[in-house]
Formats: structure tokens, sequence, C-alpha cells
């Protein structure tokens, strides 16, 4: 079952939502709240796993919201506009529907968060494991976590730089980061997932990993210097 909740100030939009949702019965919608704040505190007293986010909403807007949750859901945004669809991506959103859409497409949407979950879900059951097999010059290969320095987005297809060599496989980076351990590995870039202990020096926007300087995307600095600052000695 995906819990889910809608995020969104217009009444005959969160009516489309939730009828839509009555039509998909793997769908539960948790709650339906007004304005982004609301919204925060939900999510934080129920466990979540996507979010129907409208964009302009009053006081914050729903990428504001999205921006200052550390551990968000799956989020699918709704709205009449298409312009949030550039900045929409680069904070992860999985799917972008704009205003009126069809139950075709929301089921769409939904089916897209299934899979999304069920990678997930597998990834947890296999958390112990140390390696995956990627399909690459056609075969499976075994890939090792720990020698891989830094995986970089090419569209549909992901490289992934090992030390010595690199490997190109049809995977997108999403599906890529759902699939490696969280606290080995950290997206710093849209296009762009390192392994932390592979990271040689950090200068302004820029990390060090194998010799090459990777940037650091301006939605996920706050993150990464969090994280680093943890380690820095002061």
């Amino acid at each position: 079952m995906i819990k889910a909740i809608i995020v969104d100030d217009e009444p005959l939009a969160q009516n489309v939502i939730q009828q839509f949702a009555k039509d998909i019965p793997r769908l539960e919608i948790i709650c339906t709240c007004n304005n982004a704040l609301e919204a925060s505190s939900k999510l934080k007293e129920n466990q979540i796993d996507l979010m129907f986010l409208d964009v302009n909403m009053p006081r914050l807007s729903g990428l504001e919201l999205l921006k200052n949750l550390n551990n968000p859901p799956l989020v699918i945004l709704t709205t009449a506009y298409s312009d949030y669809a550039m900045e929409g991506y680069e904070l992860n959103i999985l799917d972008y529907l704009k205003k009126p859409f069809s139950f075709e497409r929301f089921f769409k949407a939904v089916q897209k968060a299934e899979e999304q979950l069920s990678l997930r879900h597998a990834h947890n059951e296999q958390s112990d494991a140390d390696y995956i097999f990627i399909k690459a010059n056609k075969k499976n290969i075994r890939v090792e976590f720990k020698s891989i320095c830094y995986i970089e987005g090419l569209g549909d297809y992901i490289k992934i730089h090992l030390k010595d060599k690199h490997l190109v496989t049809n995977l997108s980076m999403k599906k890529m980061e759902e699939l490696l351990p969280t606290d080995e590995f950290f997206r710093t870039h849209k296009s762009f997932l390192i392994r932390l202990d592979q990271i040689q020096s950090i200068e302004g926007n820029l990390v060090e990993i194998n010799g090459n300087k990777l940037p650091i995307g301006n939605n996920f600095r706050q993150d990464f210097q969090e994280l680093i600052n943890k380690h820095v000695i002061k």
C-alpha cells in the first residue's frame, strides 16, 4: 500500500486527486493539507511514501517546502503552470502533473511511485550485500560498492567510474541512487553521485575524487556541507 498526502490550497484540485485515488486500491490518501506549513507537521507525524504537491500556495510554496525537508517522500508536483518543471526535477521530483490532468496521466505517475518504492524495498531486503550486478558490454558485471569512485549521469545512461576504468549502463541516476547504501554515497549534483570515502579534497564548489574535480550543485550544497562539517576537525 502506498501511503500518500495531498498538499494543495484548492479544494477542487484536492477533490480530483481524492476521487482518482479511490480508483487505485493500492493508493491510500492519509490526509489532505491546505498549505505547506500544515504539510510539514503531518509529514513529521506520519510515515508518508508519496506527496502530491502543489507549487503556488500562501506563505510557503511547494518547492520551498521541498527544499526544507531533510528526508522527503517521493513527490509528484501538481500545478497549473509548466514554469516549475526544471526546478522541480533538480529537486528530484518523481513526476510533474500539469493541471488539469487525466486519470490516465495520474495513474501513470502513481505507477512510477510504485516502481520506486519496490526498488527501495528490494534494496532494504538486500542491505547486507556489498555489491550489485550492472549490465554493461552485453553482460552482467559484478561491481563492489567499495570499488566505485563516483557515478556520472548521462541522460538515460550512467557512467560508473571505478579507480582504473568505467562502465556505462542504461540506468537513471534516481534508480542507481536507490540501489546504493545511503551512508556510503551522496548526491552532490543532479549529474554526480559520489562515494564519500573517495573524497580527496573540497574547495569552493568542487570536490576532488580520483584526480577529477566534480561540481557541487546549488540544491545539494547545504546538505553536503552539513555532512562534511561532522568530520571537520576544528
